[in-house]
């Protein structure tokens, strides 16, 4: 059984709770139960976004809205178009324009949002952006400056977990398995050689851009013939490639979860099927007879505590928080290889990262809520550092 004691005071003018929880699985992060009379928090659901990744954005959105506990939360719809505007919208759609324009305030007693010269009061915000500018660190650094709590990682372990050159070059330092890899910047386009590129990393390998997910501009090379014209797609896209060797493995995936204990899942399998050559945005988003999702993943008790062990290593050493869904081969003698880690994973309805923590017992629901008392928590340890220092200047 779950005990919950619940005390209520009033901090600058805002209702603030106070809570303790007894698990009665210390090792698993359940849920706060229902709240009665309390205050809702108020939540706003960030959508859409400027990036390729744009309505995968808005579908897992949708989810996060549907599923979002409403005797809890109070949300607030706030989209992005594609052209970078922001609108407060009645529902999460395409059609975010139709939306009310919102607008940033910089006021140094109470910076935050407005909308038809309202203050747009939020608690805390739940950012559902995949890509540029959502994924990267950006709009992190946003809510940060202006002091609003919001889910997931911070600047920092959202720009090393996006950028994939740099996030390899970090795991790696720190000890992780990662898959030998190459960079080139745009500049360098006309060096890269095929020939050199079989050489070092075998044929075949992998080019992709260093800062964009969903598989978009991703390419498997097995033959030189057609490689150049890949490659001037993969730099539409971004100003970096990354070039790697191709794993011959199962593809898995595990969810992390957590903060100062985080947890792991169980690893979830990805069989490709039909012609599909690697997980890519077809094969993700597209065609769903593509791929069969495997949960949990069929490997031995000893693969699977370290598949979890080297997940939390990499979610800890990427300085993550909150949530992460690590990305990894299995290859056929045993190694585990790091290949990615997303710190907004899809909450899409074939979504893994859901679907792994609910093998921790955890529904879509009370994950949610997990992740807002995460935020907040968080948030609330960052009050206590001190950012005044006096000194005699």
């Amino acid at each position: 059984m779950i005990k919950r004691w619940f005390n209520v005071s009033l901090l600058q003018n805002k209702l603030v709770l106070h809570l303790k929880i007894n698990w009665f699985n210390p090792s698993s992060c359940l849920l706060l139960g229902k709240q009665e009379h309390m205050a809702k928090k108020k939540v706003g659901i960030l959508f859409g976004g400027k990036s390729v990744e744009h309505d995968i954005s808005i579908i897992s959105a949708q989810n996060i809205a549907k599923y979002i506990n409403r005797e809890l939360f109070e949300i607030t719809l706030i989209g992005i178009n594609k052209s970078g505007d922001w609108f407060l919208c009645d529902e999460v759609s395409k059609d975010i324009s139709k939306g009310v324009a919102l607008q940033l305030s910089l006021s140094a007693s109470k910076p935050g949002f407005v909308a038809n010269g309202a203050f747009v009061e939020l608690d805390v915000v739940f950012p559902v952006l995949h890509g540029t500018d959502g994924e990267d660190g950006n709009i992190q650094g946003l809510f940060k400056s202006v002091d609003i709590p919001f889910v997931g990682s911070e600047a920092l372990g959202s720009s090393v977990a996006m950028d994939k050159l740099t996030s390899k070059r970090v795991l790696q330092n720190a000890g992780v398995p990662v898959a030998k890899f190459l960079a080139f910047t745009n500049v360098e386009k006309e060096k890269i050689d095929f020939d050199t590129l079989v050489n070092a990393l075998g044929l075949p390998f992998i080019i992709k851009p260093a800062n964009l997910g969903s598989s978009v501009g991703v390419f498997k090379i097995s033959r030189k013939e057609g490689f150049k014209e890949k490659l001037d797609t993969l730099f539409m896209y971004d100003k970096v490639a990354l070039v790697e060797e191709f794993i011959e493995g199962r593809e898995l995936e595990c969810s992390v979860l957590g903060n100062n204990h985080p947890i792991a899942s169980p690893a979830g399998e990805i069989v490709l099927k039909g012609d599909y050559e690697f997980y890519s945005f077809e094969a993700k988003y597209v065609d769903g007879n593509a791929v069969d999702l495997i949960i949990p993943a069929k490997v031995t008790p000893e693969i699977e505590e370290r598949i979890k062990q080297i997940s939390i290593k990499s979610f800890q050493t990427a300085s993550c928080k909150d949530l992460a869904r690590i990305d990894l081969f299995l290859k056929p003698n045993g190694d585990i290889v790091v290949n990615e880690i997303n710190t907004i994973p899809g909450f899409t309805n074939i979504s893994m990262y859901p679907k792994l923590i609910g093998e921790l017992g955890i529904s879509y629901p009370d994950l949610i809520t997990r992740l807002i008392q995460l935020a907040l928590e968080r948030h609330k340890e960052d009050q206590t550092i001190s950012t005044n220092f006096e000194s005699s200047l």
